[in-house]
Parts: C-alpha cells; sequence; structure tokens
C-alpha cells in the first residue's frame, strides 16, 4: 500500500515497466534468434573456432579476475594502511590508469614491445640479432594490459573496504598475538570480500565486454566472432546467436557479484581511520614506493609519454578537416546520449521515489541492468529487432503508400544507436541521481504542495535544482564513457558518423600507431575528467 501522502500516478509506473522493456527488447531478441539455424556457418564455427573462442575467454577472465585482485587489494592495502614514501601521492594517482581506454593501452604495448618496436630494435643493438623479448601479442600480452587498465575497480572498491574498517579491529589483532600479515589475511581481507568481489566482477564484465583491446592483439574472443561474423559472413542472426553465449559469461560474472555482495558483511567497531596504521621504513619503504611507482608508470606514465612522442612525431599531421568532423561526430554522439539517459534516469529515480511499490522497484533495477551488456550484444540485439521491423513492417508500408524505392529506416541509423547508449549507460546516469535524490528530504516537496505547487513546478522548483550536482555528474560519466565505446559504436553508427574511437581502431587495424595517438590522447585527457571527480569524492570521504 502506498503512503497516504502520495498519490497513486499511473504514468510513473508505466515509465518504468517501459524502460524495463526497453532493456529486455534485446535480451527477447537474442533468444528468438535461435529459431533459425545457419548449419553452414555454425559448422565452420565448430570447426574452427568455436572452442578455442570458449577457451580464450575463459582463460582472459580467469587471468584479469586473478590480477586485479592480486594488484588492486595489494595497492589498496599499501595506500590505505601504511605509511611510505610518497603514499599521499600515490594514494589519488593509482586511480589515473581508470582513463586510459584498454585498446589505447593496447596498441601502446604493441606499438613499443613488439618485435619491430623501438624496444626490442634497440636491444637488438646491442645484445645481437637474434635477441628476441617474450613476445607481446599473447595470452599473457592482454591479460597485463587488461589487468593495468581494469585493477581500479579492485583498488577504488578495496582501498574503501580497508578505510572504513576501524583503528580496533588490526590493534585487538595485533594485541592477540597476530602479526600484520596475519591480521591482513584473517581480519582485514575477510572484511573487504564483499567489496573485492564486487570489483573484480565488475573488471571482469568489461573484460568480457571488451572488443578494441583483444582485436589490436588479434586474440580472438566472443566479441570479434561477432563483428567477424556480421561483416565477414553477412550473417546478423548467427552474430546474435553468439551474443547470446556470450550473454552466458556475462551473467555468471553478474552472479559472482550478487554472491559477494551478498556474503557477510561485518559493521566497523571503530570509528575510520584518518591515517596510516603501518609506518614502512628503510628498504620496505622504499620498497612500497617503488611497487606503486612501476605500476603507474606502466599503466599510465609511459603510455601517455609514448602517445605524446607519436603525436609530436607524425601525428599532428592529421588535424584537418576530416579530424574536425570526428570530433564533431564525436562530441554530438557524447551531447545526445548525455541528454537522453540523464532525462530518462531522473525520471526514473522520481518514480521509485513517488511510488515506492515492489513492481516499480524491480523495474528500473531491471532498467539498469544494461551496463551488464557488452556494447557488442546490445548492438546485434537491437540491429536484429530493427531489421526485422524494417523489412516486415516499415518497408512494406511505406511501399503500399506509393514510395517504391523505400529502404531500411531504422536499421543503421543515429535512432538505433543512440538507443544502445541509452540502455548500456542507463545505470552509470542512475548512481549520481539516486545518491543527489536521497538527500532532498520529502519534507521538502511536501511543503511545495502545501503552498499549492502542482506537480511540474514542484519539479521545476524543488527537485531540479537540488538534484542538479547529480545531474552533471551523471551527464558527465554518460559522456565521457559513450565517446570510449568502441563496440557498439562501430557496429551501429550511421554512414559516415566516424568517432575517436572508430578512428583509433582503423589506425591500430593498419599498424599506424602514431596516427592512432592523436584520438588517442584526446580520449585519455576527457577520460581524466571522470577520475578527477572520483578522486576529489574519495578526498572528501576520508
Amino acid at each position: 500500500m502506498l503512503p497516504k501522502s502520495l498519490p497513486d500516478l499511473p504514468h510513473w509506473r508505466l515509465l518504468s515497466y517501459f524502460s524495463a522493456a526497453l532493456v529486455m527488447m534485446p535480451l527477447l531478441v537474442l533468444l528468438l534468434s535461435w529459431q533459425q539455424v545457419d548449419s553452414m556457418i555454425w559448422g565452420h564455427l565448430l570447426q574452427t573456432q568455436l572452442f578455442r573462442l570458449i577457451g580464450n575467454t575463459l582463460v582472459l577472465v580467469g587471468g584479469v579476475g586473478v590480477g586485479v585482485v592480486l594488484l588492486g587489494v595489494s595497492l589498496a592495502w599499501l595506500t590505505s594502511m601504511c605509511q611510505f614514501p610518497g603514499r599521499r601521492y600515490f594514494d589519488w594517482a593509482l586511480m589515473l590508469p581508470f582513463a586510459v581506454p584498454a585498446y589505447v593501452l593496447a596498441f601502446v604495448m604493441i606499438g613499443v614491445l613488439d618485435f619491430a618496436g623501438p624496444l626490442q630494435t634497440w636491444l637488438r643493438s646491442w645484445l645481437g640479432n637474434d635477441f628476441q623479448l617474450w613476445p607481446v601479442r599473447s595470452t599473457g600480452g592482454v591479460v597485463i594490459g587488461l589487468v593495468l587498465v581494469f585493477y581500479p575497480y579492485v583498488y577504488m572498491l578495496a582501498r574503501s573496504a580497508f578505510m572504513a574498517q576501524g583503528r580496533g579491529l588490526m590493534e585487538a589483532a595485533r594485541i592477540l598475538g597476530l602479526t600484520p600479515w596475519q591480521g591482513f589475511l584473517r581480519v582485514a581481507l575477510p572484511m573487504a570480500r564483499p567489496a573485492i568481489g564486487a570489483g573484480a566482477a565488475l573488471a571482469i564484465m568489461e573484460t568480457l565486454a571488451d572488443f578494441g583491446a583483444v582485436s589490436v592483439f588479434n586474440y580472438d574472443t566472443f566479441t570479434t566472432a561477432i563483428y567477424k561474423t556480421w561483416y565477414g559472413f553477412y550473417s546478423l542472426q548467427t552474430a546474435t546467436q553468439l551474443a547470446c553465449l556470450l550473454l552466458l559469461f556475462v551473467f555468471l560474472a553478474l552472479f559472482a557479484e550478487r554472491r559477494a555482495q551478498g556474503s557477510k558483511r561485518f559493521p566497523a567497531l571503530d570509528r575510520p581511520r584518518a591515517g596510516a596504521l603501518y609506518q614502512l621504513t628503510g628498504w620496505r619503504g622504499w620498497l612500497a614506493t617503488g611497487f606503486c611507482l612501476l605500476v603507474l608508470m606502466v599503466a599510465f606514465i609511459i603510455p601517455v609519454a609514448q602517445l605524446l612522442w607519436w603525436l609530436f612525431g607524425s601525428g599532428l599531421g592529421d588535424l584537418d578537416s576530416r579530424w574536425w568532423a570526428v570530433i564533431r561526430n564525436t562530441l554530438m554522439l557524447g551531447a545526445m546520449a548525455a541528454l537522453m539517459t540523464v532525462t530518462l534516469a531522473i525520471l526514473l529515480v522520481l518514480a521509485r521515489r513517488l511510488q515506492p511499490l515492489r513492481r516499480v522497484k524491480a523495474a528500473v533495477a531491471l532498467a539498469n541492468l544494461g551496463y551488464a551488456l557488452p556494447g557488442s550484444v546490445l548492438a546485434v540485439g537491437i540491429m536484429f529487432a530493427f531489421s526485422f521491423l524494417d523489412n516486415q513492417l516499415l518497408i512494406p508500408l511505406r511501399q503500399w503508400l506509393g514510395n517504391e524505392q523505400a529502404g531500411q529506416l531504422l536499421l543503421g541509423s543515429l535512432f538505433a544507436l543512440l538507443l544502445a547508449y541509452l540502455i548500456r549507460f542507463m545505470a552509470v546516469a542512475h548512481g549520481p541521481l539516486d545518491t543527489a535524490l536521497a538527500r532532498i528530504r520529502p519534507s521538502l516537496p511536501e511543503a511545495a504542495q502545501s503552498l499549492g505547487q502542482n506537480g511540474w513546478a514542484v519539479f521545476w522548483r524543488v527537485y531540479l535544482p537540488l538534484l542538479l550536482p547529480g545531474v552533471l555528474s551523471a551527464a558527465l560519466l554518460v559522456f565521457v564513457d559513450v565517446l570510449k565505446e568502441m563496440p557498439a559504436t562501430l557496429l551501429m553508427r550511421p554512414f559516415g558518423w566516424d568517432t575517436l574511437a572508430v578512428r583509433i581502431y582503423g589506425m591500430t587495424t593498419e599498424g599506424e600507431w602514431a596516427r592512432a595517438a592523436l584520438p588517442a590522447l584526446t580520449l585519455v585527457a576527457v577520460g581524466l575528467l571522470p577520475v578527477i571527480v572520483l578522486i576529489r569524492r574519495s578526498a572528501r570521504g576520508y
């Protein structure tokens, strides 16, 4: 039952149901795609690729999952629990790899570490022509690249969990005779396990969704197979079926995250700590500094320095009219997607506030599930649905109305791409807005209503001004994520709508590392904006 002070507003419920249906649409299409199977293409896939795709995906998920946990937890423990030279700088600087898209770090690694790259060429000049480093175009290279990009998910959540633990817990462990290492394993780590599991699940879902990095390394996964099946075999239906298989891995990652969030939660027994617990002096302190500096150098400083070297070496030659057209397309897509997504997200958070029914809350939660769907899965789901609507409904209707040359209207349209962005990044916008709305006391809009203000007046004069900080944060996050999104943009963009991510893909597939530096640096610079927001929030929180 609704509280008597809340009116029964059916349009809020309909809005939440409609948003949930948008997310369910591509999922339903994926299931319907199995009504017909192209036996020739599937026979080829079974003989040549399918089992290798499954094996590669499992190895990649396992390697990245273990890597981000080891790296993220160790860095989080050092910066939150220990005092060593440079700790106050590494505390926030280790979040900077968030700004580097995975495919950017991937092509920098290839360009620098490959056999014909500058490092191996220099080493052969000293050690002889037979010298060769470990091949970077390998499974290990892909895993290392993705770990360096995605470890901040675990680092940020684990650091927050360690900082929230009371000082008395570790001191009690010390009194009971536990060493710092034993206290970490038996006290701090179990308490932080839900946060670590959630961060690892996010990193694994990003790994499953990645297309650009694995394509640069020529490492076949389901995302590359979907692209090749669509554009190589021209079979949208088989690509949709491959996307359905990829979705099984995504649901397993979601299940693991829910299990991690649902495991034991230990309340802090003391106030959050204001400083470090352990003083690392001498060689131990410098070892901690060296470890943090090595990770920061490899994950952020060296890649950005190499991009700058390429840019000022030969990359500035691409600053022409075509480049500015790419910038315009990218900014327009980001702005339109941010406007649409934030607008709908505002309505959804208000729907859950004004209609606190279980089914409305479930529908809003379902509408936020889109972030777990890889861009390639969304792309093939939406395009399969739109292809059916075009061929079975719109084209016959337009021909019946007299347009004999009617072609596809939805397939390959800007609307289809924006819909994919809306579904995928709804959860990104929902988080800041939900936090901002939680700070608005119900007594404020109730007071406005008691003064004679109607629903729209309350929205414009009470809710929107108080939601404005959350609106700006949500718009910024969605804008940056749209700029970096590669698979959905690559598969669904209208003809001529190249973006920075698409330009990077085109340059890297041809081995033009220097020419890819300009769009890559632009994305890194834009990606620093939400990282700065995260750093400022972290500083305020502790």
